[in-house]
C-alpha cells in the first residue's frame, strides 16, 4: 500500500477525460480505460485488504490481552495453591515430627516398664528356685512317690477347659483383659476356669501358689505352664503345645512348647 501510495504521488496520474482525448483511435481510447478501471479496482482490493488486516490485527491483539489477564490470574491462582501445600506440607510434618518424639518417648517409658518387670520377675524366680522343693513336698494328699523316689501327682480333672482357652483363639491380646473379646496371658487362664467354675487371681505371680507342681514330662491338658520368671503364662494343651496370650500386638495363638524352652520355668495344675 505504502509502494502504491508512492507511485501515486511520484507519477503522472491521468483523469478519465484524458483518457479519452489523448487516445489514438477508438480501440486505444478502450484499451486506456480498461486499464484506468483495472488500476483503480487493484487499489481498492489493496485497501480492502489493508483493512480486514488491520481488523484481525486488532481482534487478535484483543484476543492476547485477553489470554494474558487469564495467564495473570491463572498465576495468582496457581501462586495461592501453592502457599497453601506448602503450609499444609508444613504442618503434616511438624505433626510427623512431633509424634516420632511421643513414640520414642513411649518406646523408652515401655523400655524402662519392661526392664523393672524383668528384674522384678528374675527375683521372683529365684525365690521360687529355692523354696519350689520344699513347696512341693509340703502338699499334702495330692501326691505320691514310687519307691524309685519319683514323685507323681493325680491326673487333671478340668481338662474341660482346654476347649474354652481354644475357643478364644485369634482374639487379640489386650493387656489386664480377661474376655470375653480379649485377653492378657493370665487372663485368658482365668477366664477358662471361671467357665467350669473355678476362681483364680488374675496374676501370673498368684497362680504358681496354687495346685500341685507338675514337672514336664507329666504335664495333662489343662495345666497352666509358667515363663519369663512367672512373668508369662499359658495352658498346656497336649502334644507338645500350649495355648496362650503372648503380648501387644498379637492375638491368642497356639505355640509349640519346644520354642519356648529357654523361657520354661514350670508348672502347675488346680485339682
Amino acid at each position: 500500500m505504502a509502494a502504491r501510495l508512492v507511485s501515486l504521488y511520484t507519477t503522472d496520474q491521468t483523469s478519465t477525460l484524458e483518457v479519452i482525448l489523448g487516445a489514438r483511435n477508438l480501440d486505444d481510447m478502450m484499451s486506456r480505460l480498461a486499464a484506468a478501471k483495472s488500476l483503480t479496482s487493484l487499489d481498492a482490493n489493496v485497501v480492502e485488504q489493508v483493512r480486514h488486516f488491520r481488523s484481525s490485527l486488532q481482534r487478535s491483539r484483543r484476543q492476547l490481552a485477553t489470554a494474558r489477564a487469564q495467564q495473570g490470574k491463572l498465576v495468582v491462582s496457581l501462586a495461592a495453591q501453592k502457599r497453601a501445600i506448602q503450609g499444609r506440607i508444613s504442618a503434616e510434618n511438624a505433626l510427623v515430627s512431633q509424634l516420632h518424639s511421643q513414640i520414642a518417648h513411649l518406646e523408652a517409658e515401655q523400655a524402662a516398664h519392661e526392664r523393672a518387670l524383668a528384674a522384678a520377675a528374675q527375683a521372683r524366680l529365684n525365690a521360687v528356685k529355692l523354696s519350689s522343693a520344699s513347696q512341693s513336698s509340703t502338699v499334702v494328699g495330692v501326691t505320691a512317690a514310687a519307691p524309685s523316689g519319683e514323685t507323681f501327682v493325680p491326673p487333671s480333672s478340668h481338662t474341660a477347659v482346654v476347649g474354652i482357652a481354644m475357643a478364644q483363639v485369634g482374639k487379640p491380646y489386650v493387656w489386664a483383659a480377661a474376655g470375653p473379646d480379649s485377653f492378657d496371658c493370665s487372663g485368658l487362664i482365668v477366664y477358662a476356669f471361671a467357665q467350669i467354675g473355678i476362681s483364680l487371681p488374675h496374676s501370673s505371680y498368684a497362680l504358681w501358689d496354687l495346685g500341685v507342681p507338675v514337672s514336664e514330662d507329666q504335664l495333662e491338658p489343662g495345666d497352666i505352664l509358667f515363663f519369663d520368671g512367672l512373668g508369662h503364662v499359658g495352658m498346656y494343651i497336649g502334644g507338645g503345645e500350649f495355648v496362650q496370650a503372648p503380648h501387644t500386638g498379637t492375638d491368642v495363638q497356639v505355640t509349640p512348647l519346644s520354642s519356648y524352652q529357654n523361657a520354661y520355668v514350670g508348672a502347675r495344675r488346680i485339682l
